[in-house]
């Protein structure tokens, strides 16, 4: 059995445990009986402008919520409910058969207000992941354990070295990576090479903190893995085995530390029931501040 922390937000599951349809609450199911009718697609309506339409890239038909017209994709499923996800793409739904696309709209309606949220919040973040995206050059900056690196080409080191300025100017970043590669080097080598040395920061540190909680939770791993998913910060198997993602390395430590700790965690209690939040809590009575910082967060786009 395997329990994970997600960062991709789609809706149907909470990032960090549960079945949500609004306001981080379980959705009841909704269950309907009426003669279904066959849909078919339904065009934009007259004056609305592209600006105010949240457009899903399989979207086959649309709905007008408050100000906003969203394309969705309308799935029919072998399940008892309809239900939602909000993910980067944008609105998906999925009804059983024989539910109407009346009874549909409706429940769309009901949740309205959740759904306008949670697609305002994925622009948002589609935003911030766009600012984020890295340019792969010397002089660019990344980030690492909460501060920011400037990346210098230096052909003189092997490798890459972190340097320190002690006496740096505030607001001026204290920290070099000098990077061994020509001046002449691609963007592409640039990325990896740095890539690397995150990675290998990551196990450094992820060992470290491992090392810390394990004792306290009462837990042994027995195998600690490198992950690059795009879907989870980690995840941990009752046997012992976690993974952490190495994108973790570019946050502050109580982040770094929350992750490892809910990880761990779940080596004695593999579902997130309040017994489980007791045991994170047990080793780290902040978590909830990390956690939302974790969620709020953006991260480099490394292509």
């Amino acid at each position: 059995m395997t329990r994970s922390i997600r960062f991709v937000d789609p809706a149907q599951l909470d990032l960090f445990g549960g079945a949500v349809a609004g306001g981080g609450q379980t959705q009841p199911p909704m269950r309907v009986a009426r003669p279904e009718i066959d849909p078919s697609p339904e065009v934009r309506p007259a004056g609305v402008s592209p600006a105010s339409v949240f457009n899903h890239p399989k979207a086959q038909r649309q709905i007008r919520l408050g100000e906003r017209t969203v394309a969705y994709q309308l799935r029919r499923a072998r399940r008892r409910s309809i239900g939602f996800v909000v993910d980067g793409d944008g609105l998906s739904v999925a009804a059983p058969r024989w539910v109407t696309l009346a009874d549909i709209e409706e429940a769309l309606r009901e949740k309205m207000a959740w759904i306008l949220r949670k697609l305002a919040e994925q622009q948002e973040r589609a935003h911030r992941t766009q600012a984020a995206r890295v340019e792969w050059r010397d002089g660019t900056s990344i980030p690492f354990l909460g501060e920011t690196v400037i990346v210098v080409i230096d052909p003189r080191v092997d490798g890459a070295i972190l340097n320190a300025d002690a006496v740096a100017l505030p607001g001026v970043p204290r920290l070099t990576l000098h990077v061994g590669l020509p001046q002449s080097a691609s963007a592409e080598q640039i990325r990896d090479a740095v890539q690397s040395w995150l990675q290998r920061q990551a196990r450094r540190v992820f060992e470290e903190r491992c090392a810390y909680f394990a004792p306290r939770l009462g837990v042994r791993v027995k195998r600690l893995g490198l992950s690059s998913a795009l879907t989870r910060w980690g995840s941990a198997n009752a046997n012992g085995s976690v993974r952490l993602n190495w994108r973790l390395i570019h946050f502050a430590m109580p982040i770094i530390d929350y992750v490892v700790a809910h990880e761990l965690a779940h080596l004695r209690v593999m579902n997130h029931s309040p017994k489980f939040w007791d045991v994170v809590r047990s080793v780290m009575p902040d978590y909830e501040g990390a956690r939302g910082m974790l969620k709020d967060d953006a991260l480099p786009v490394f292509d």
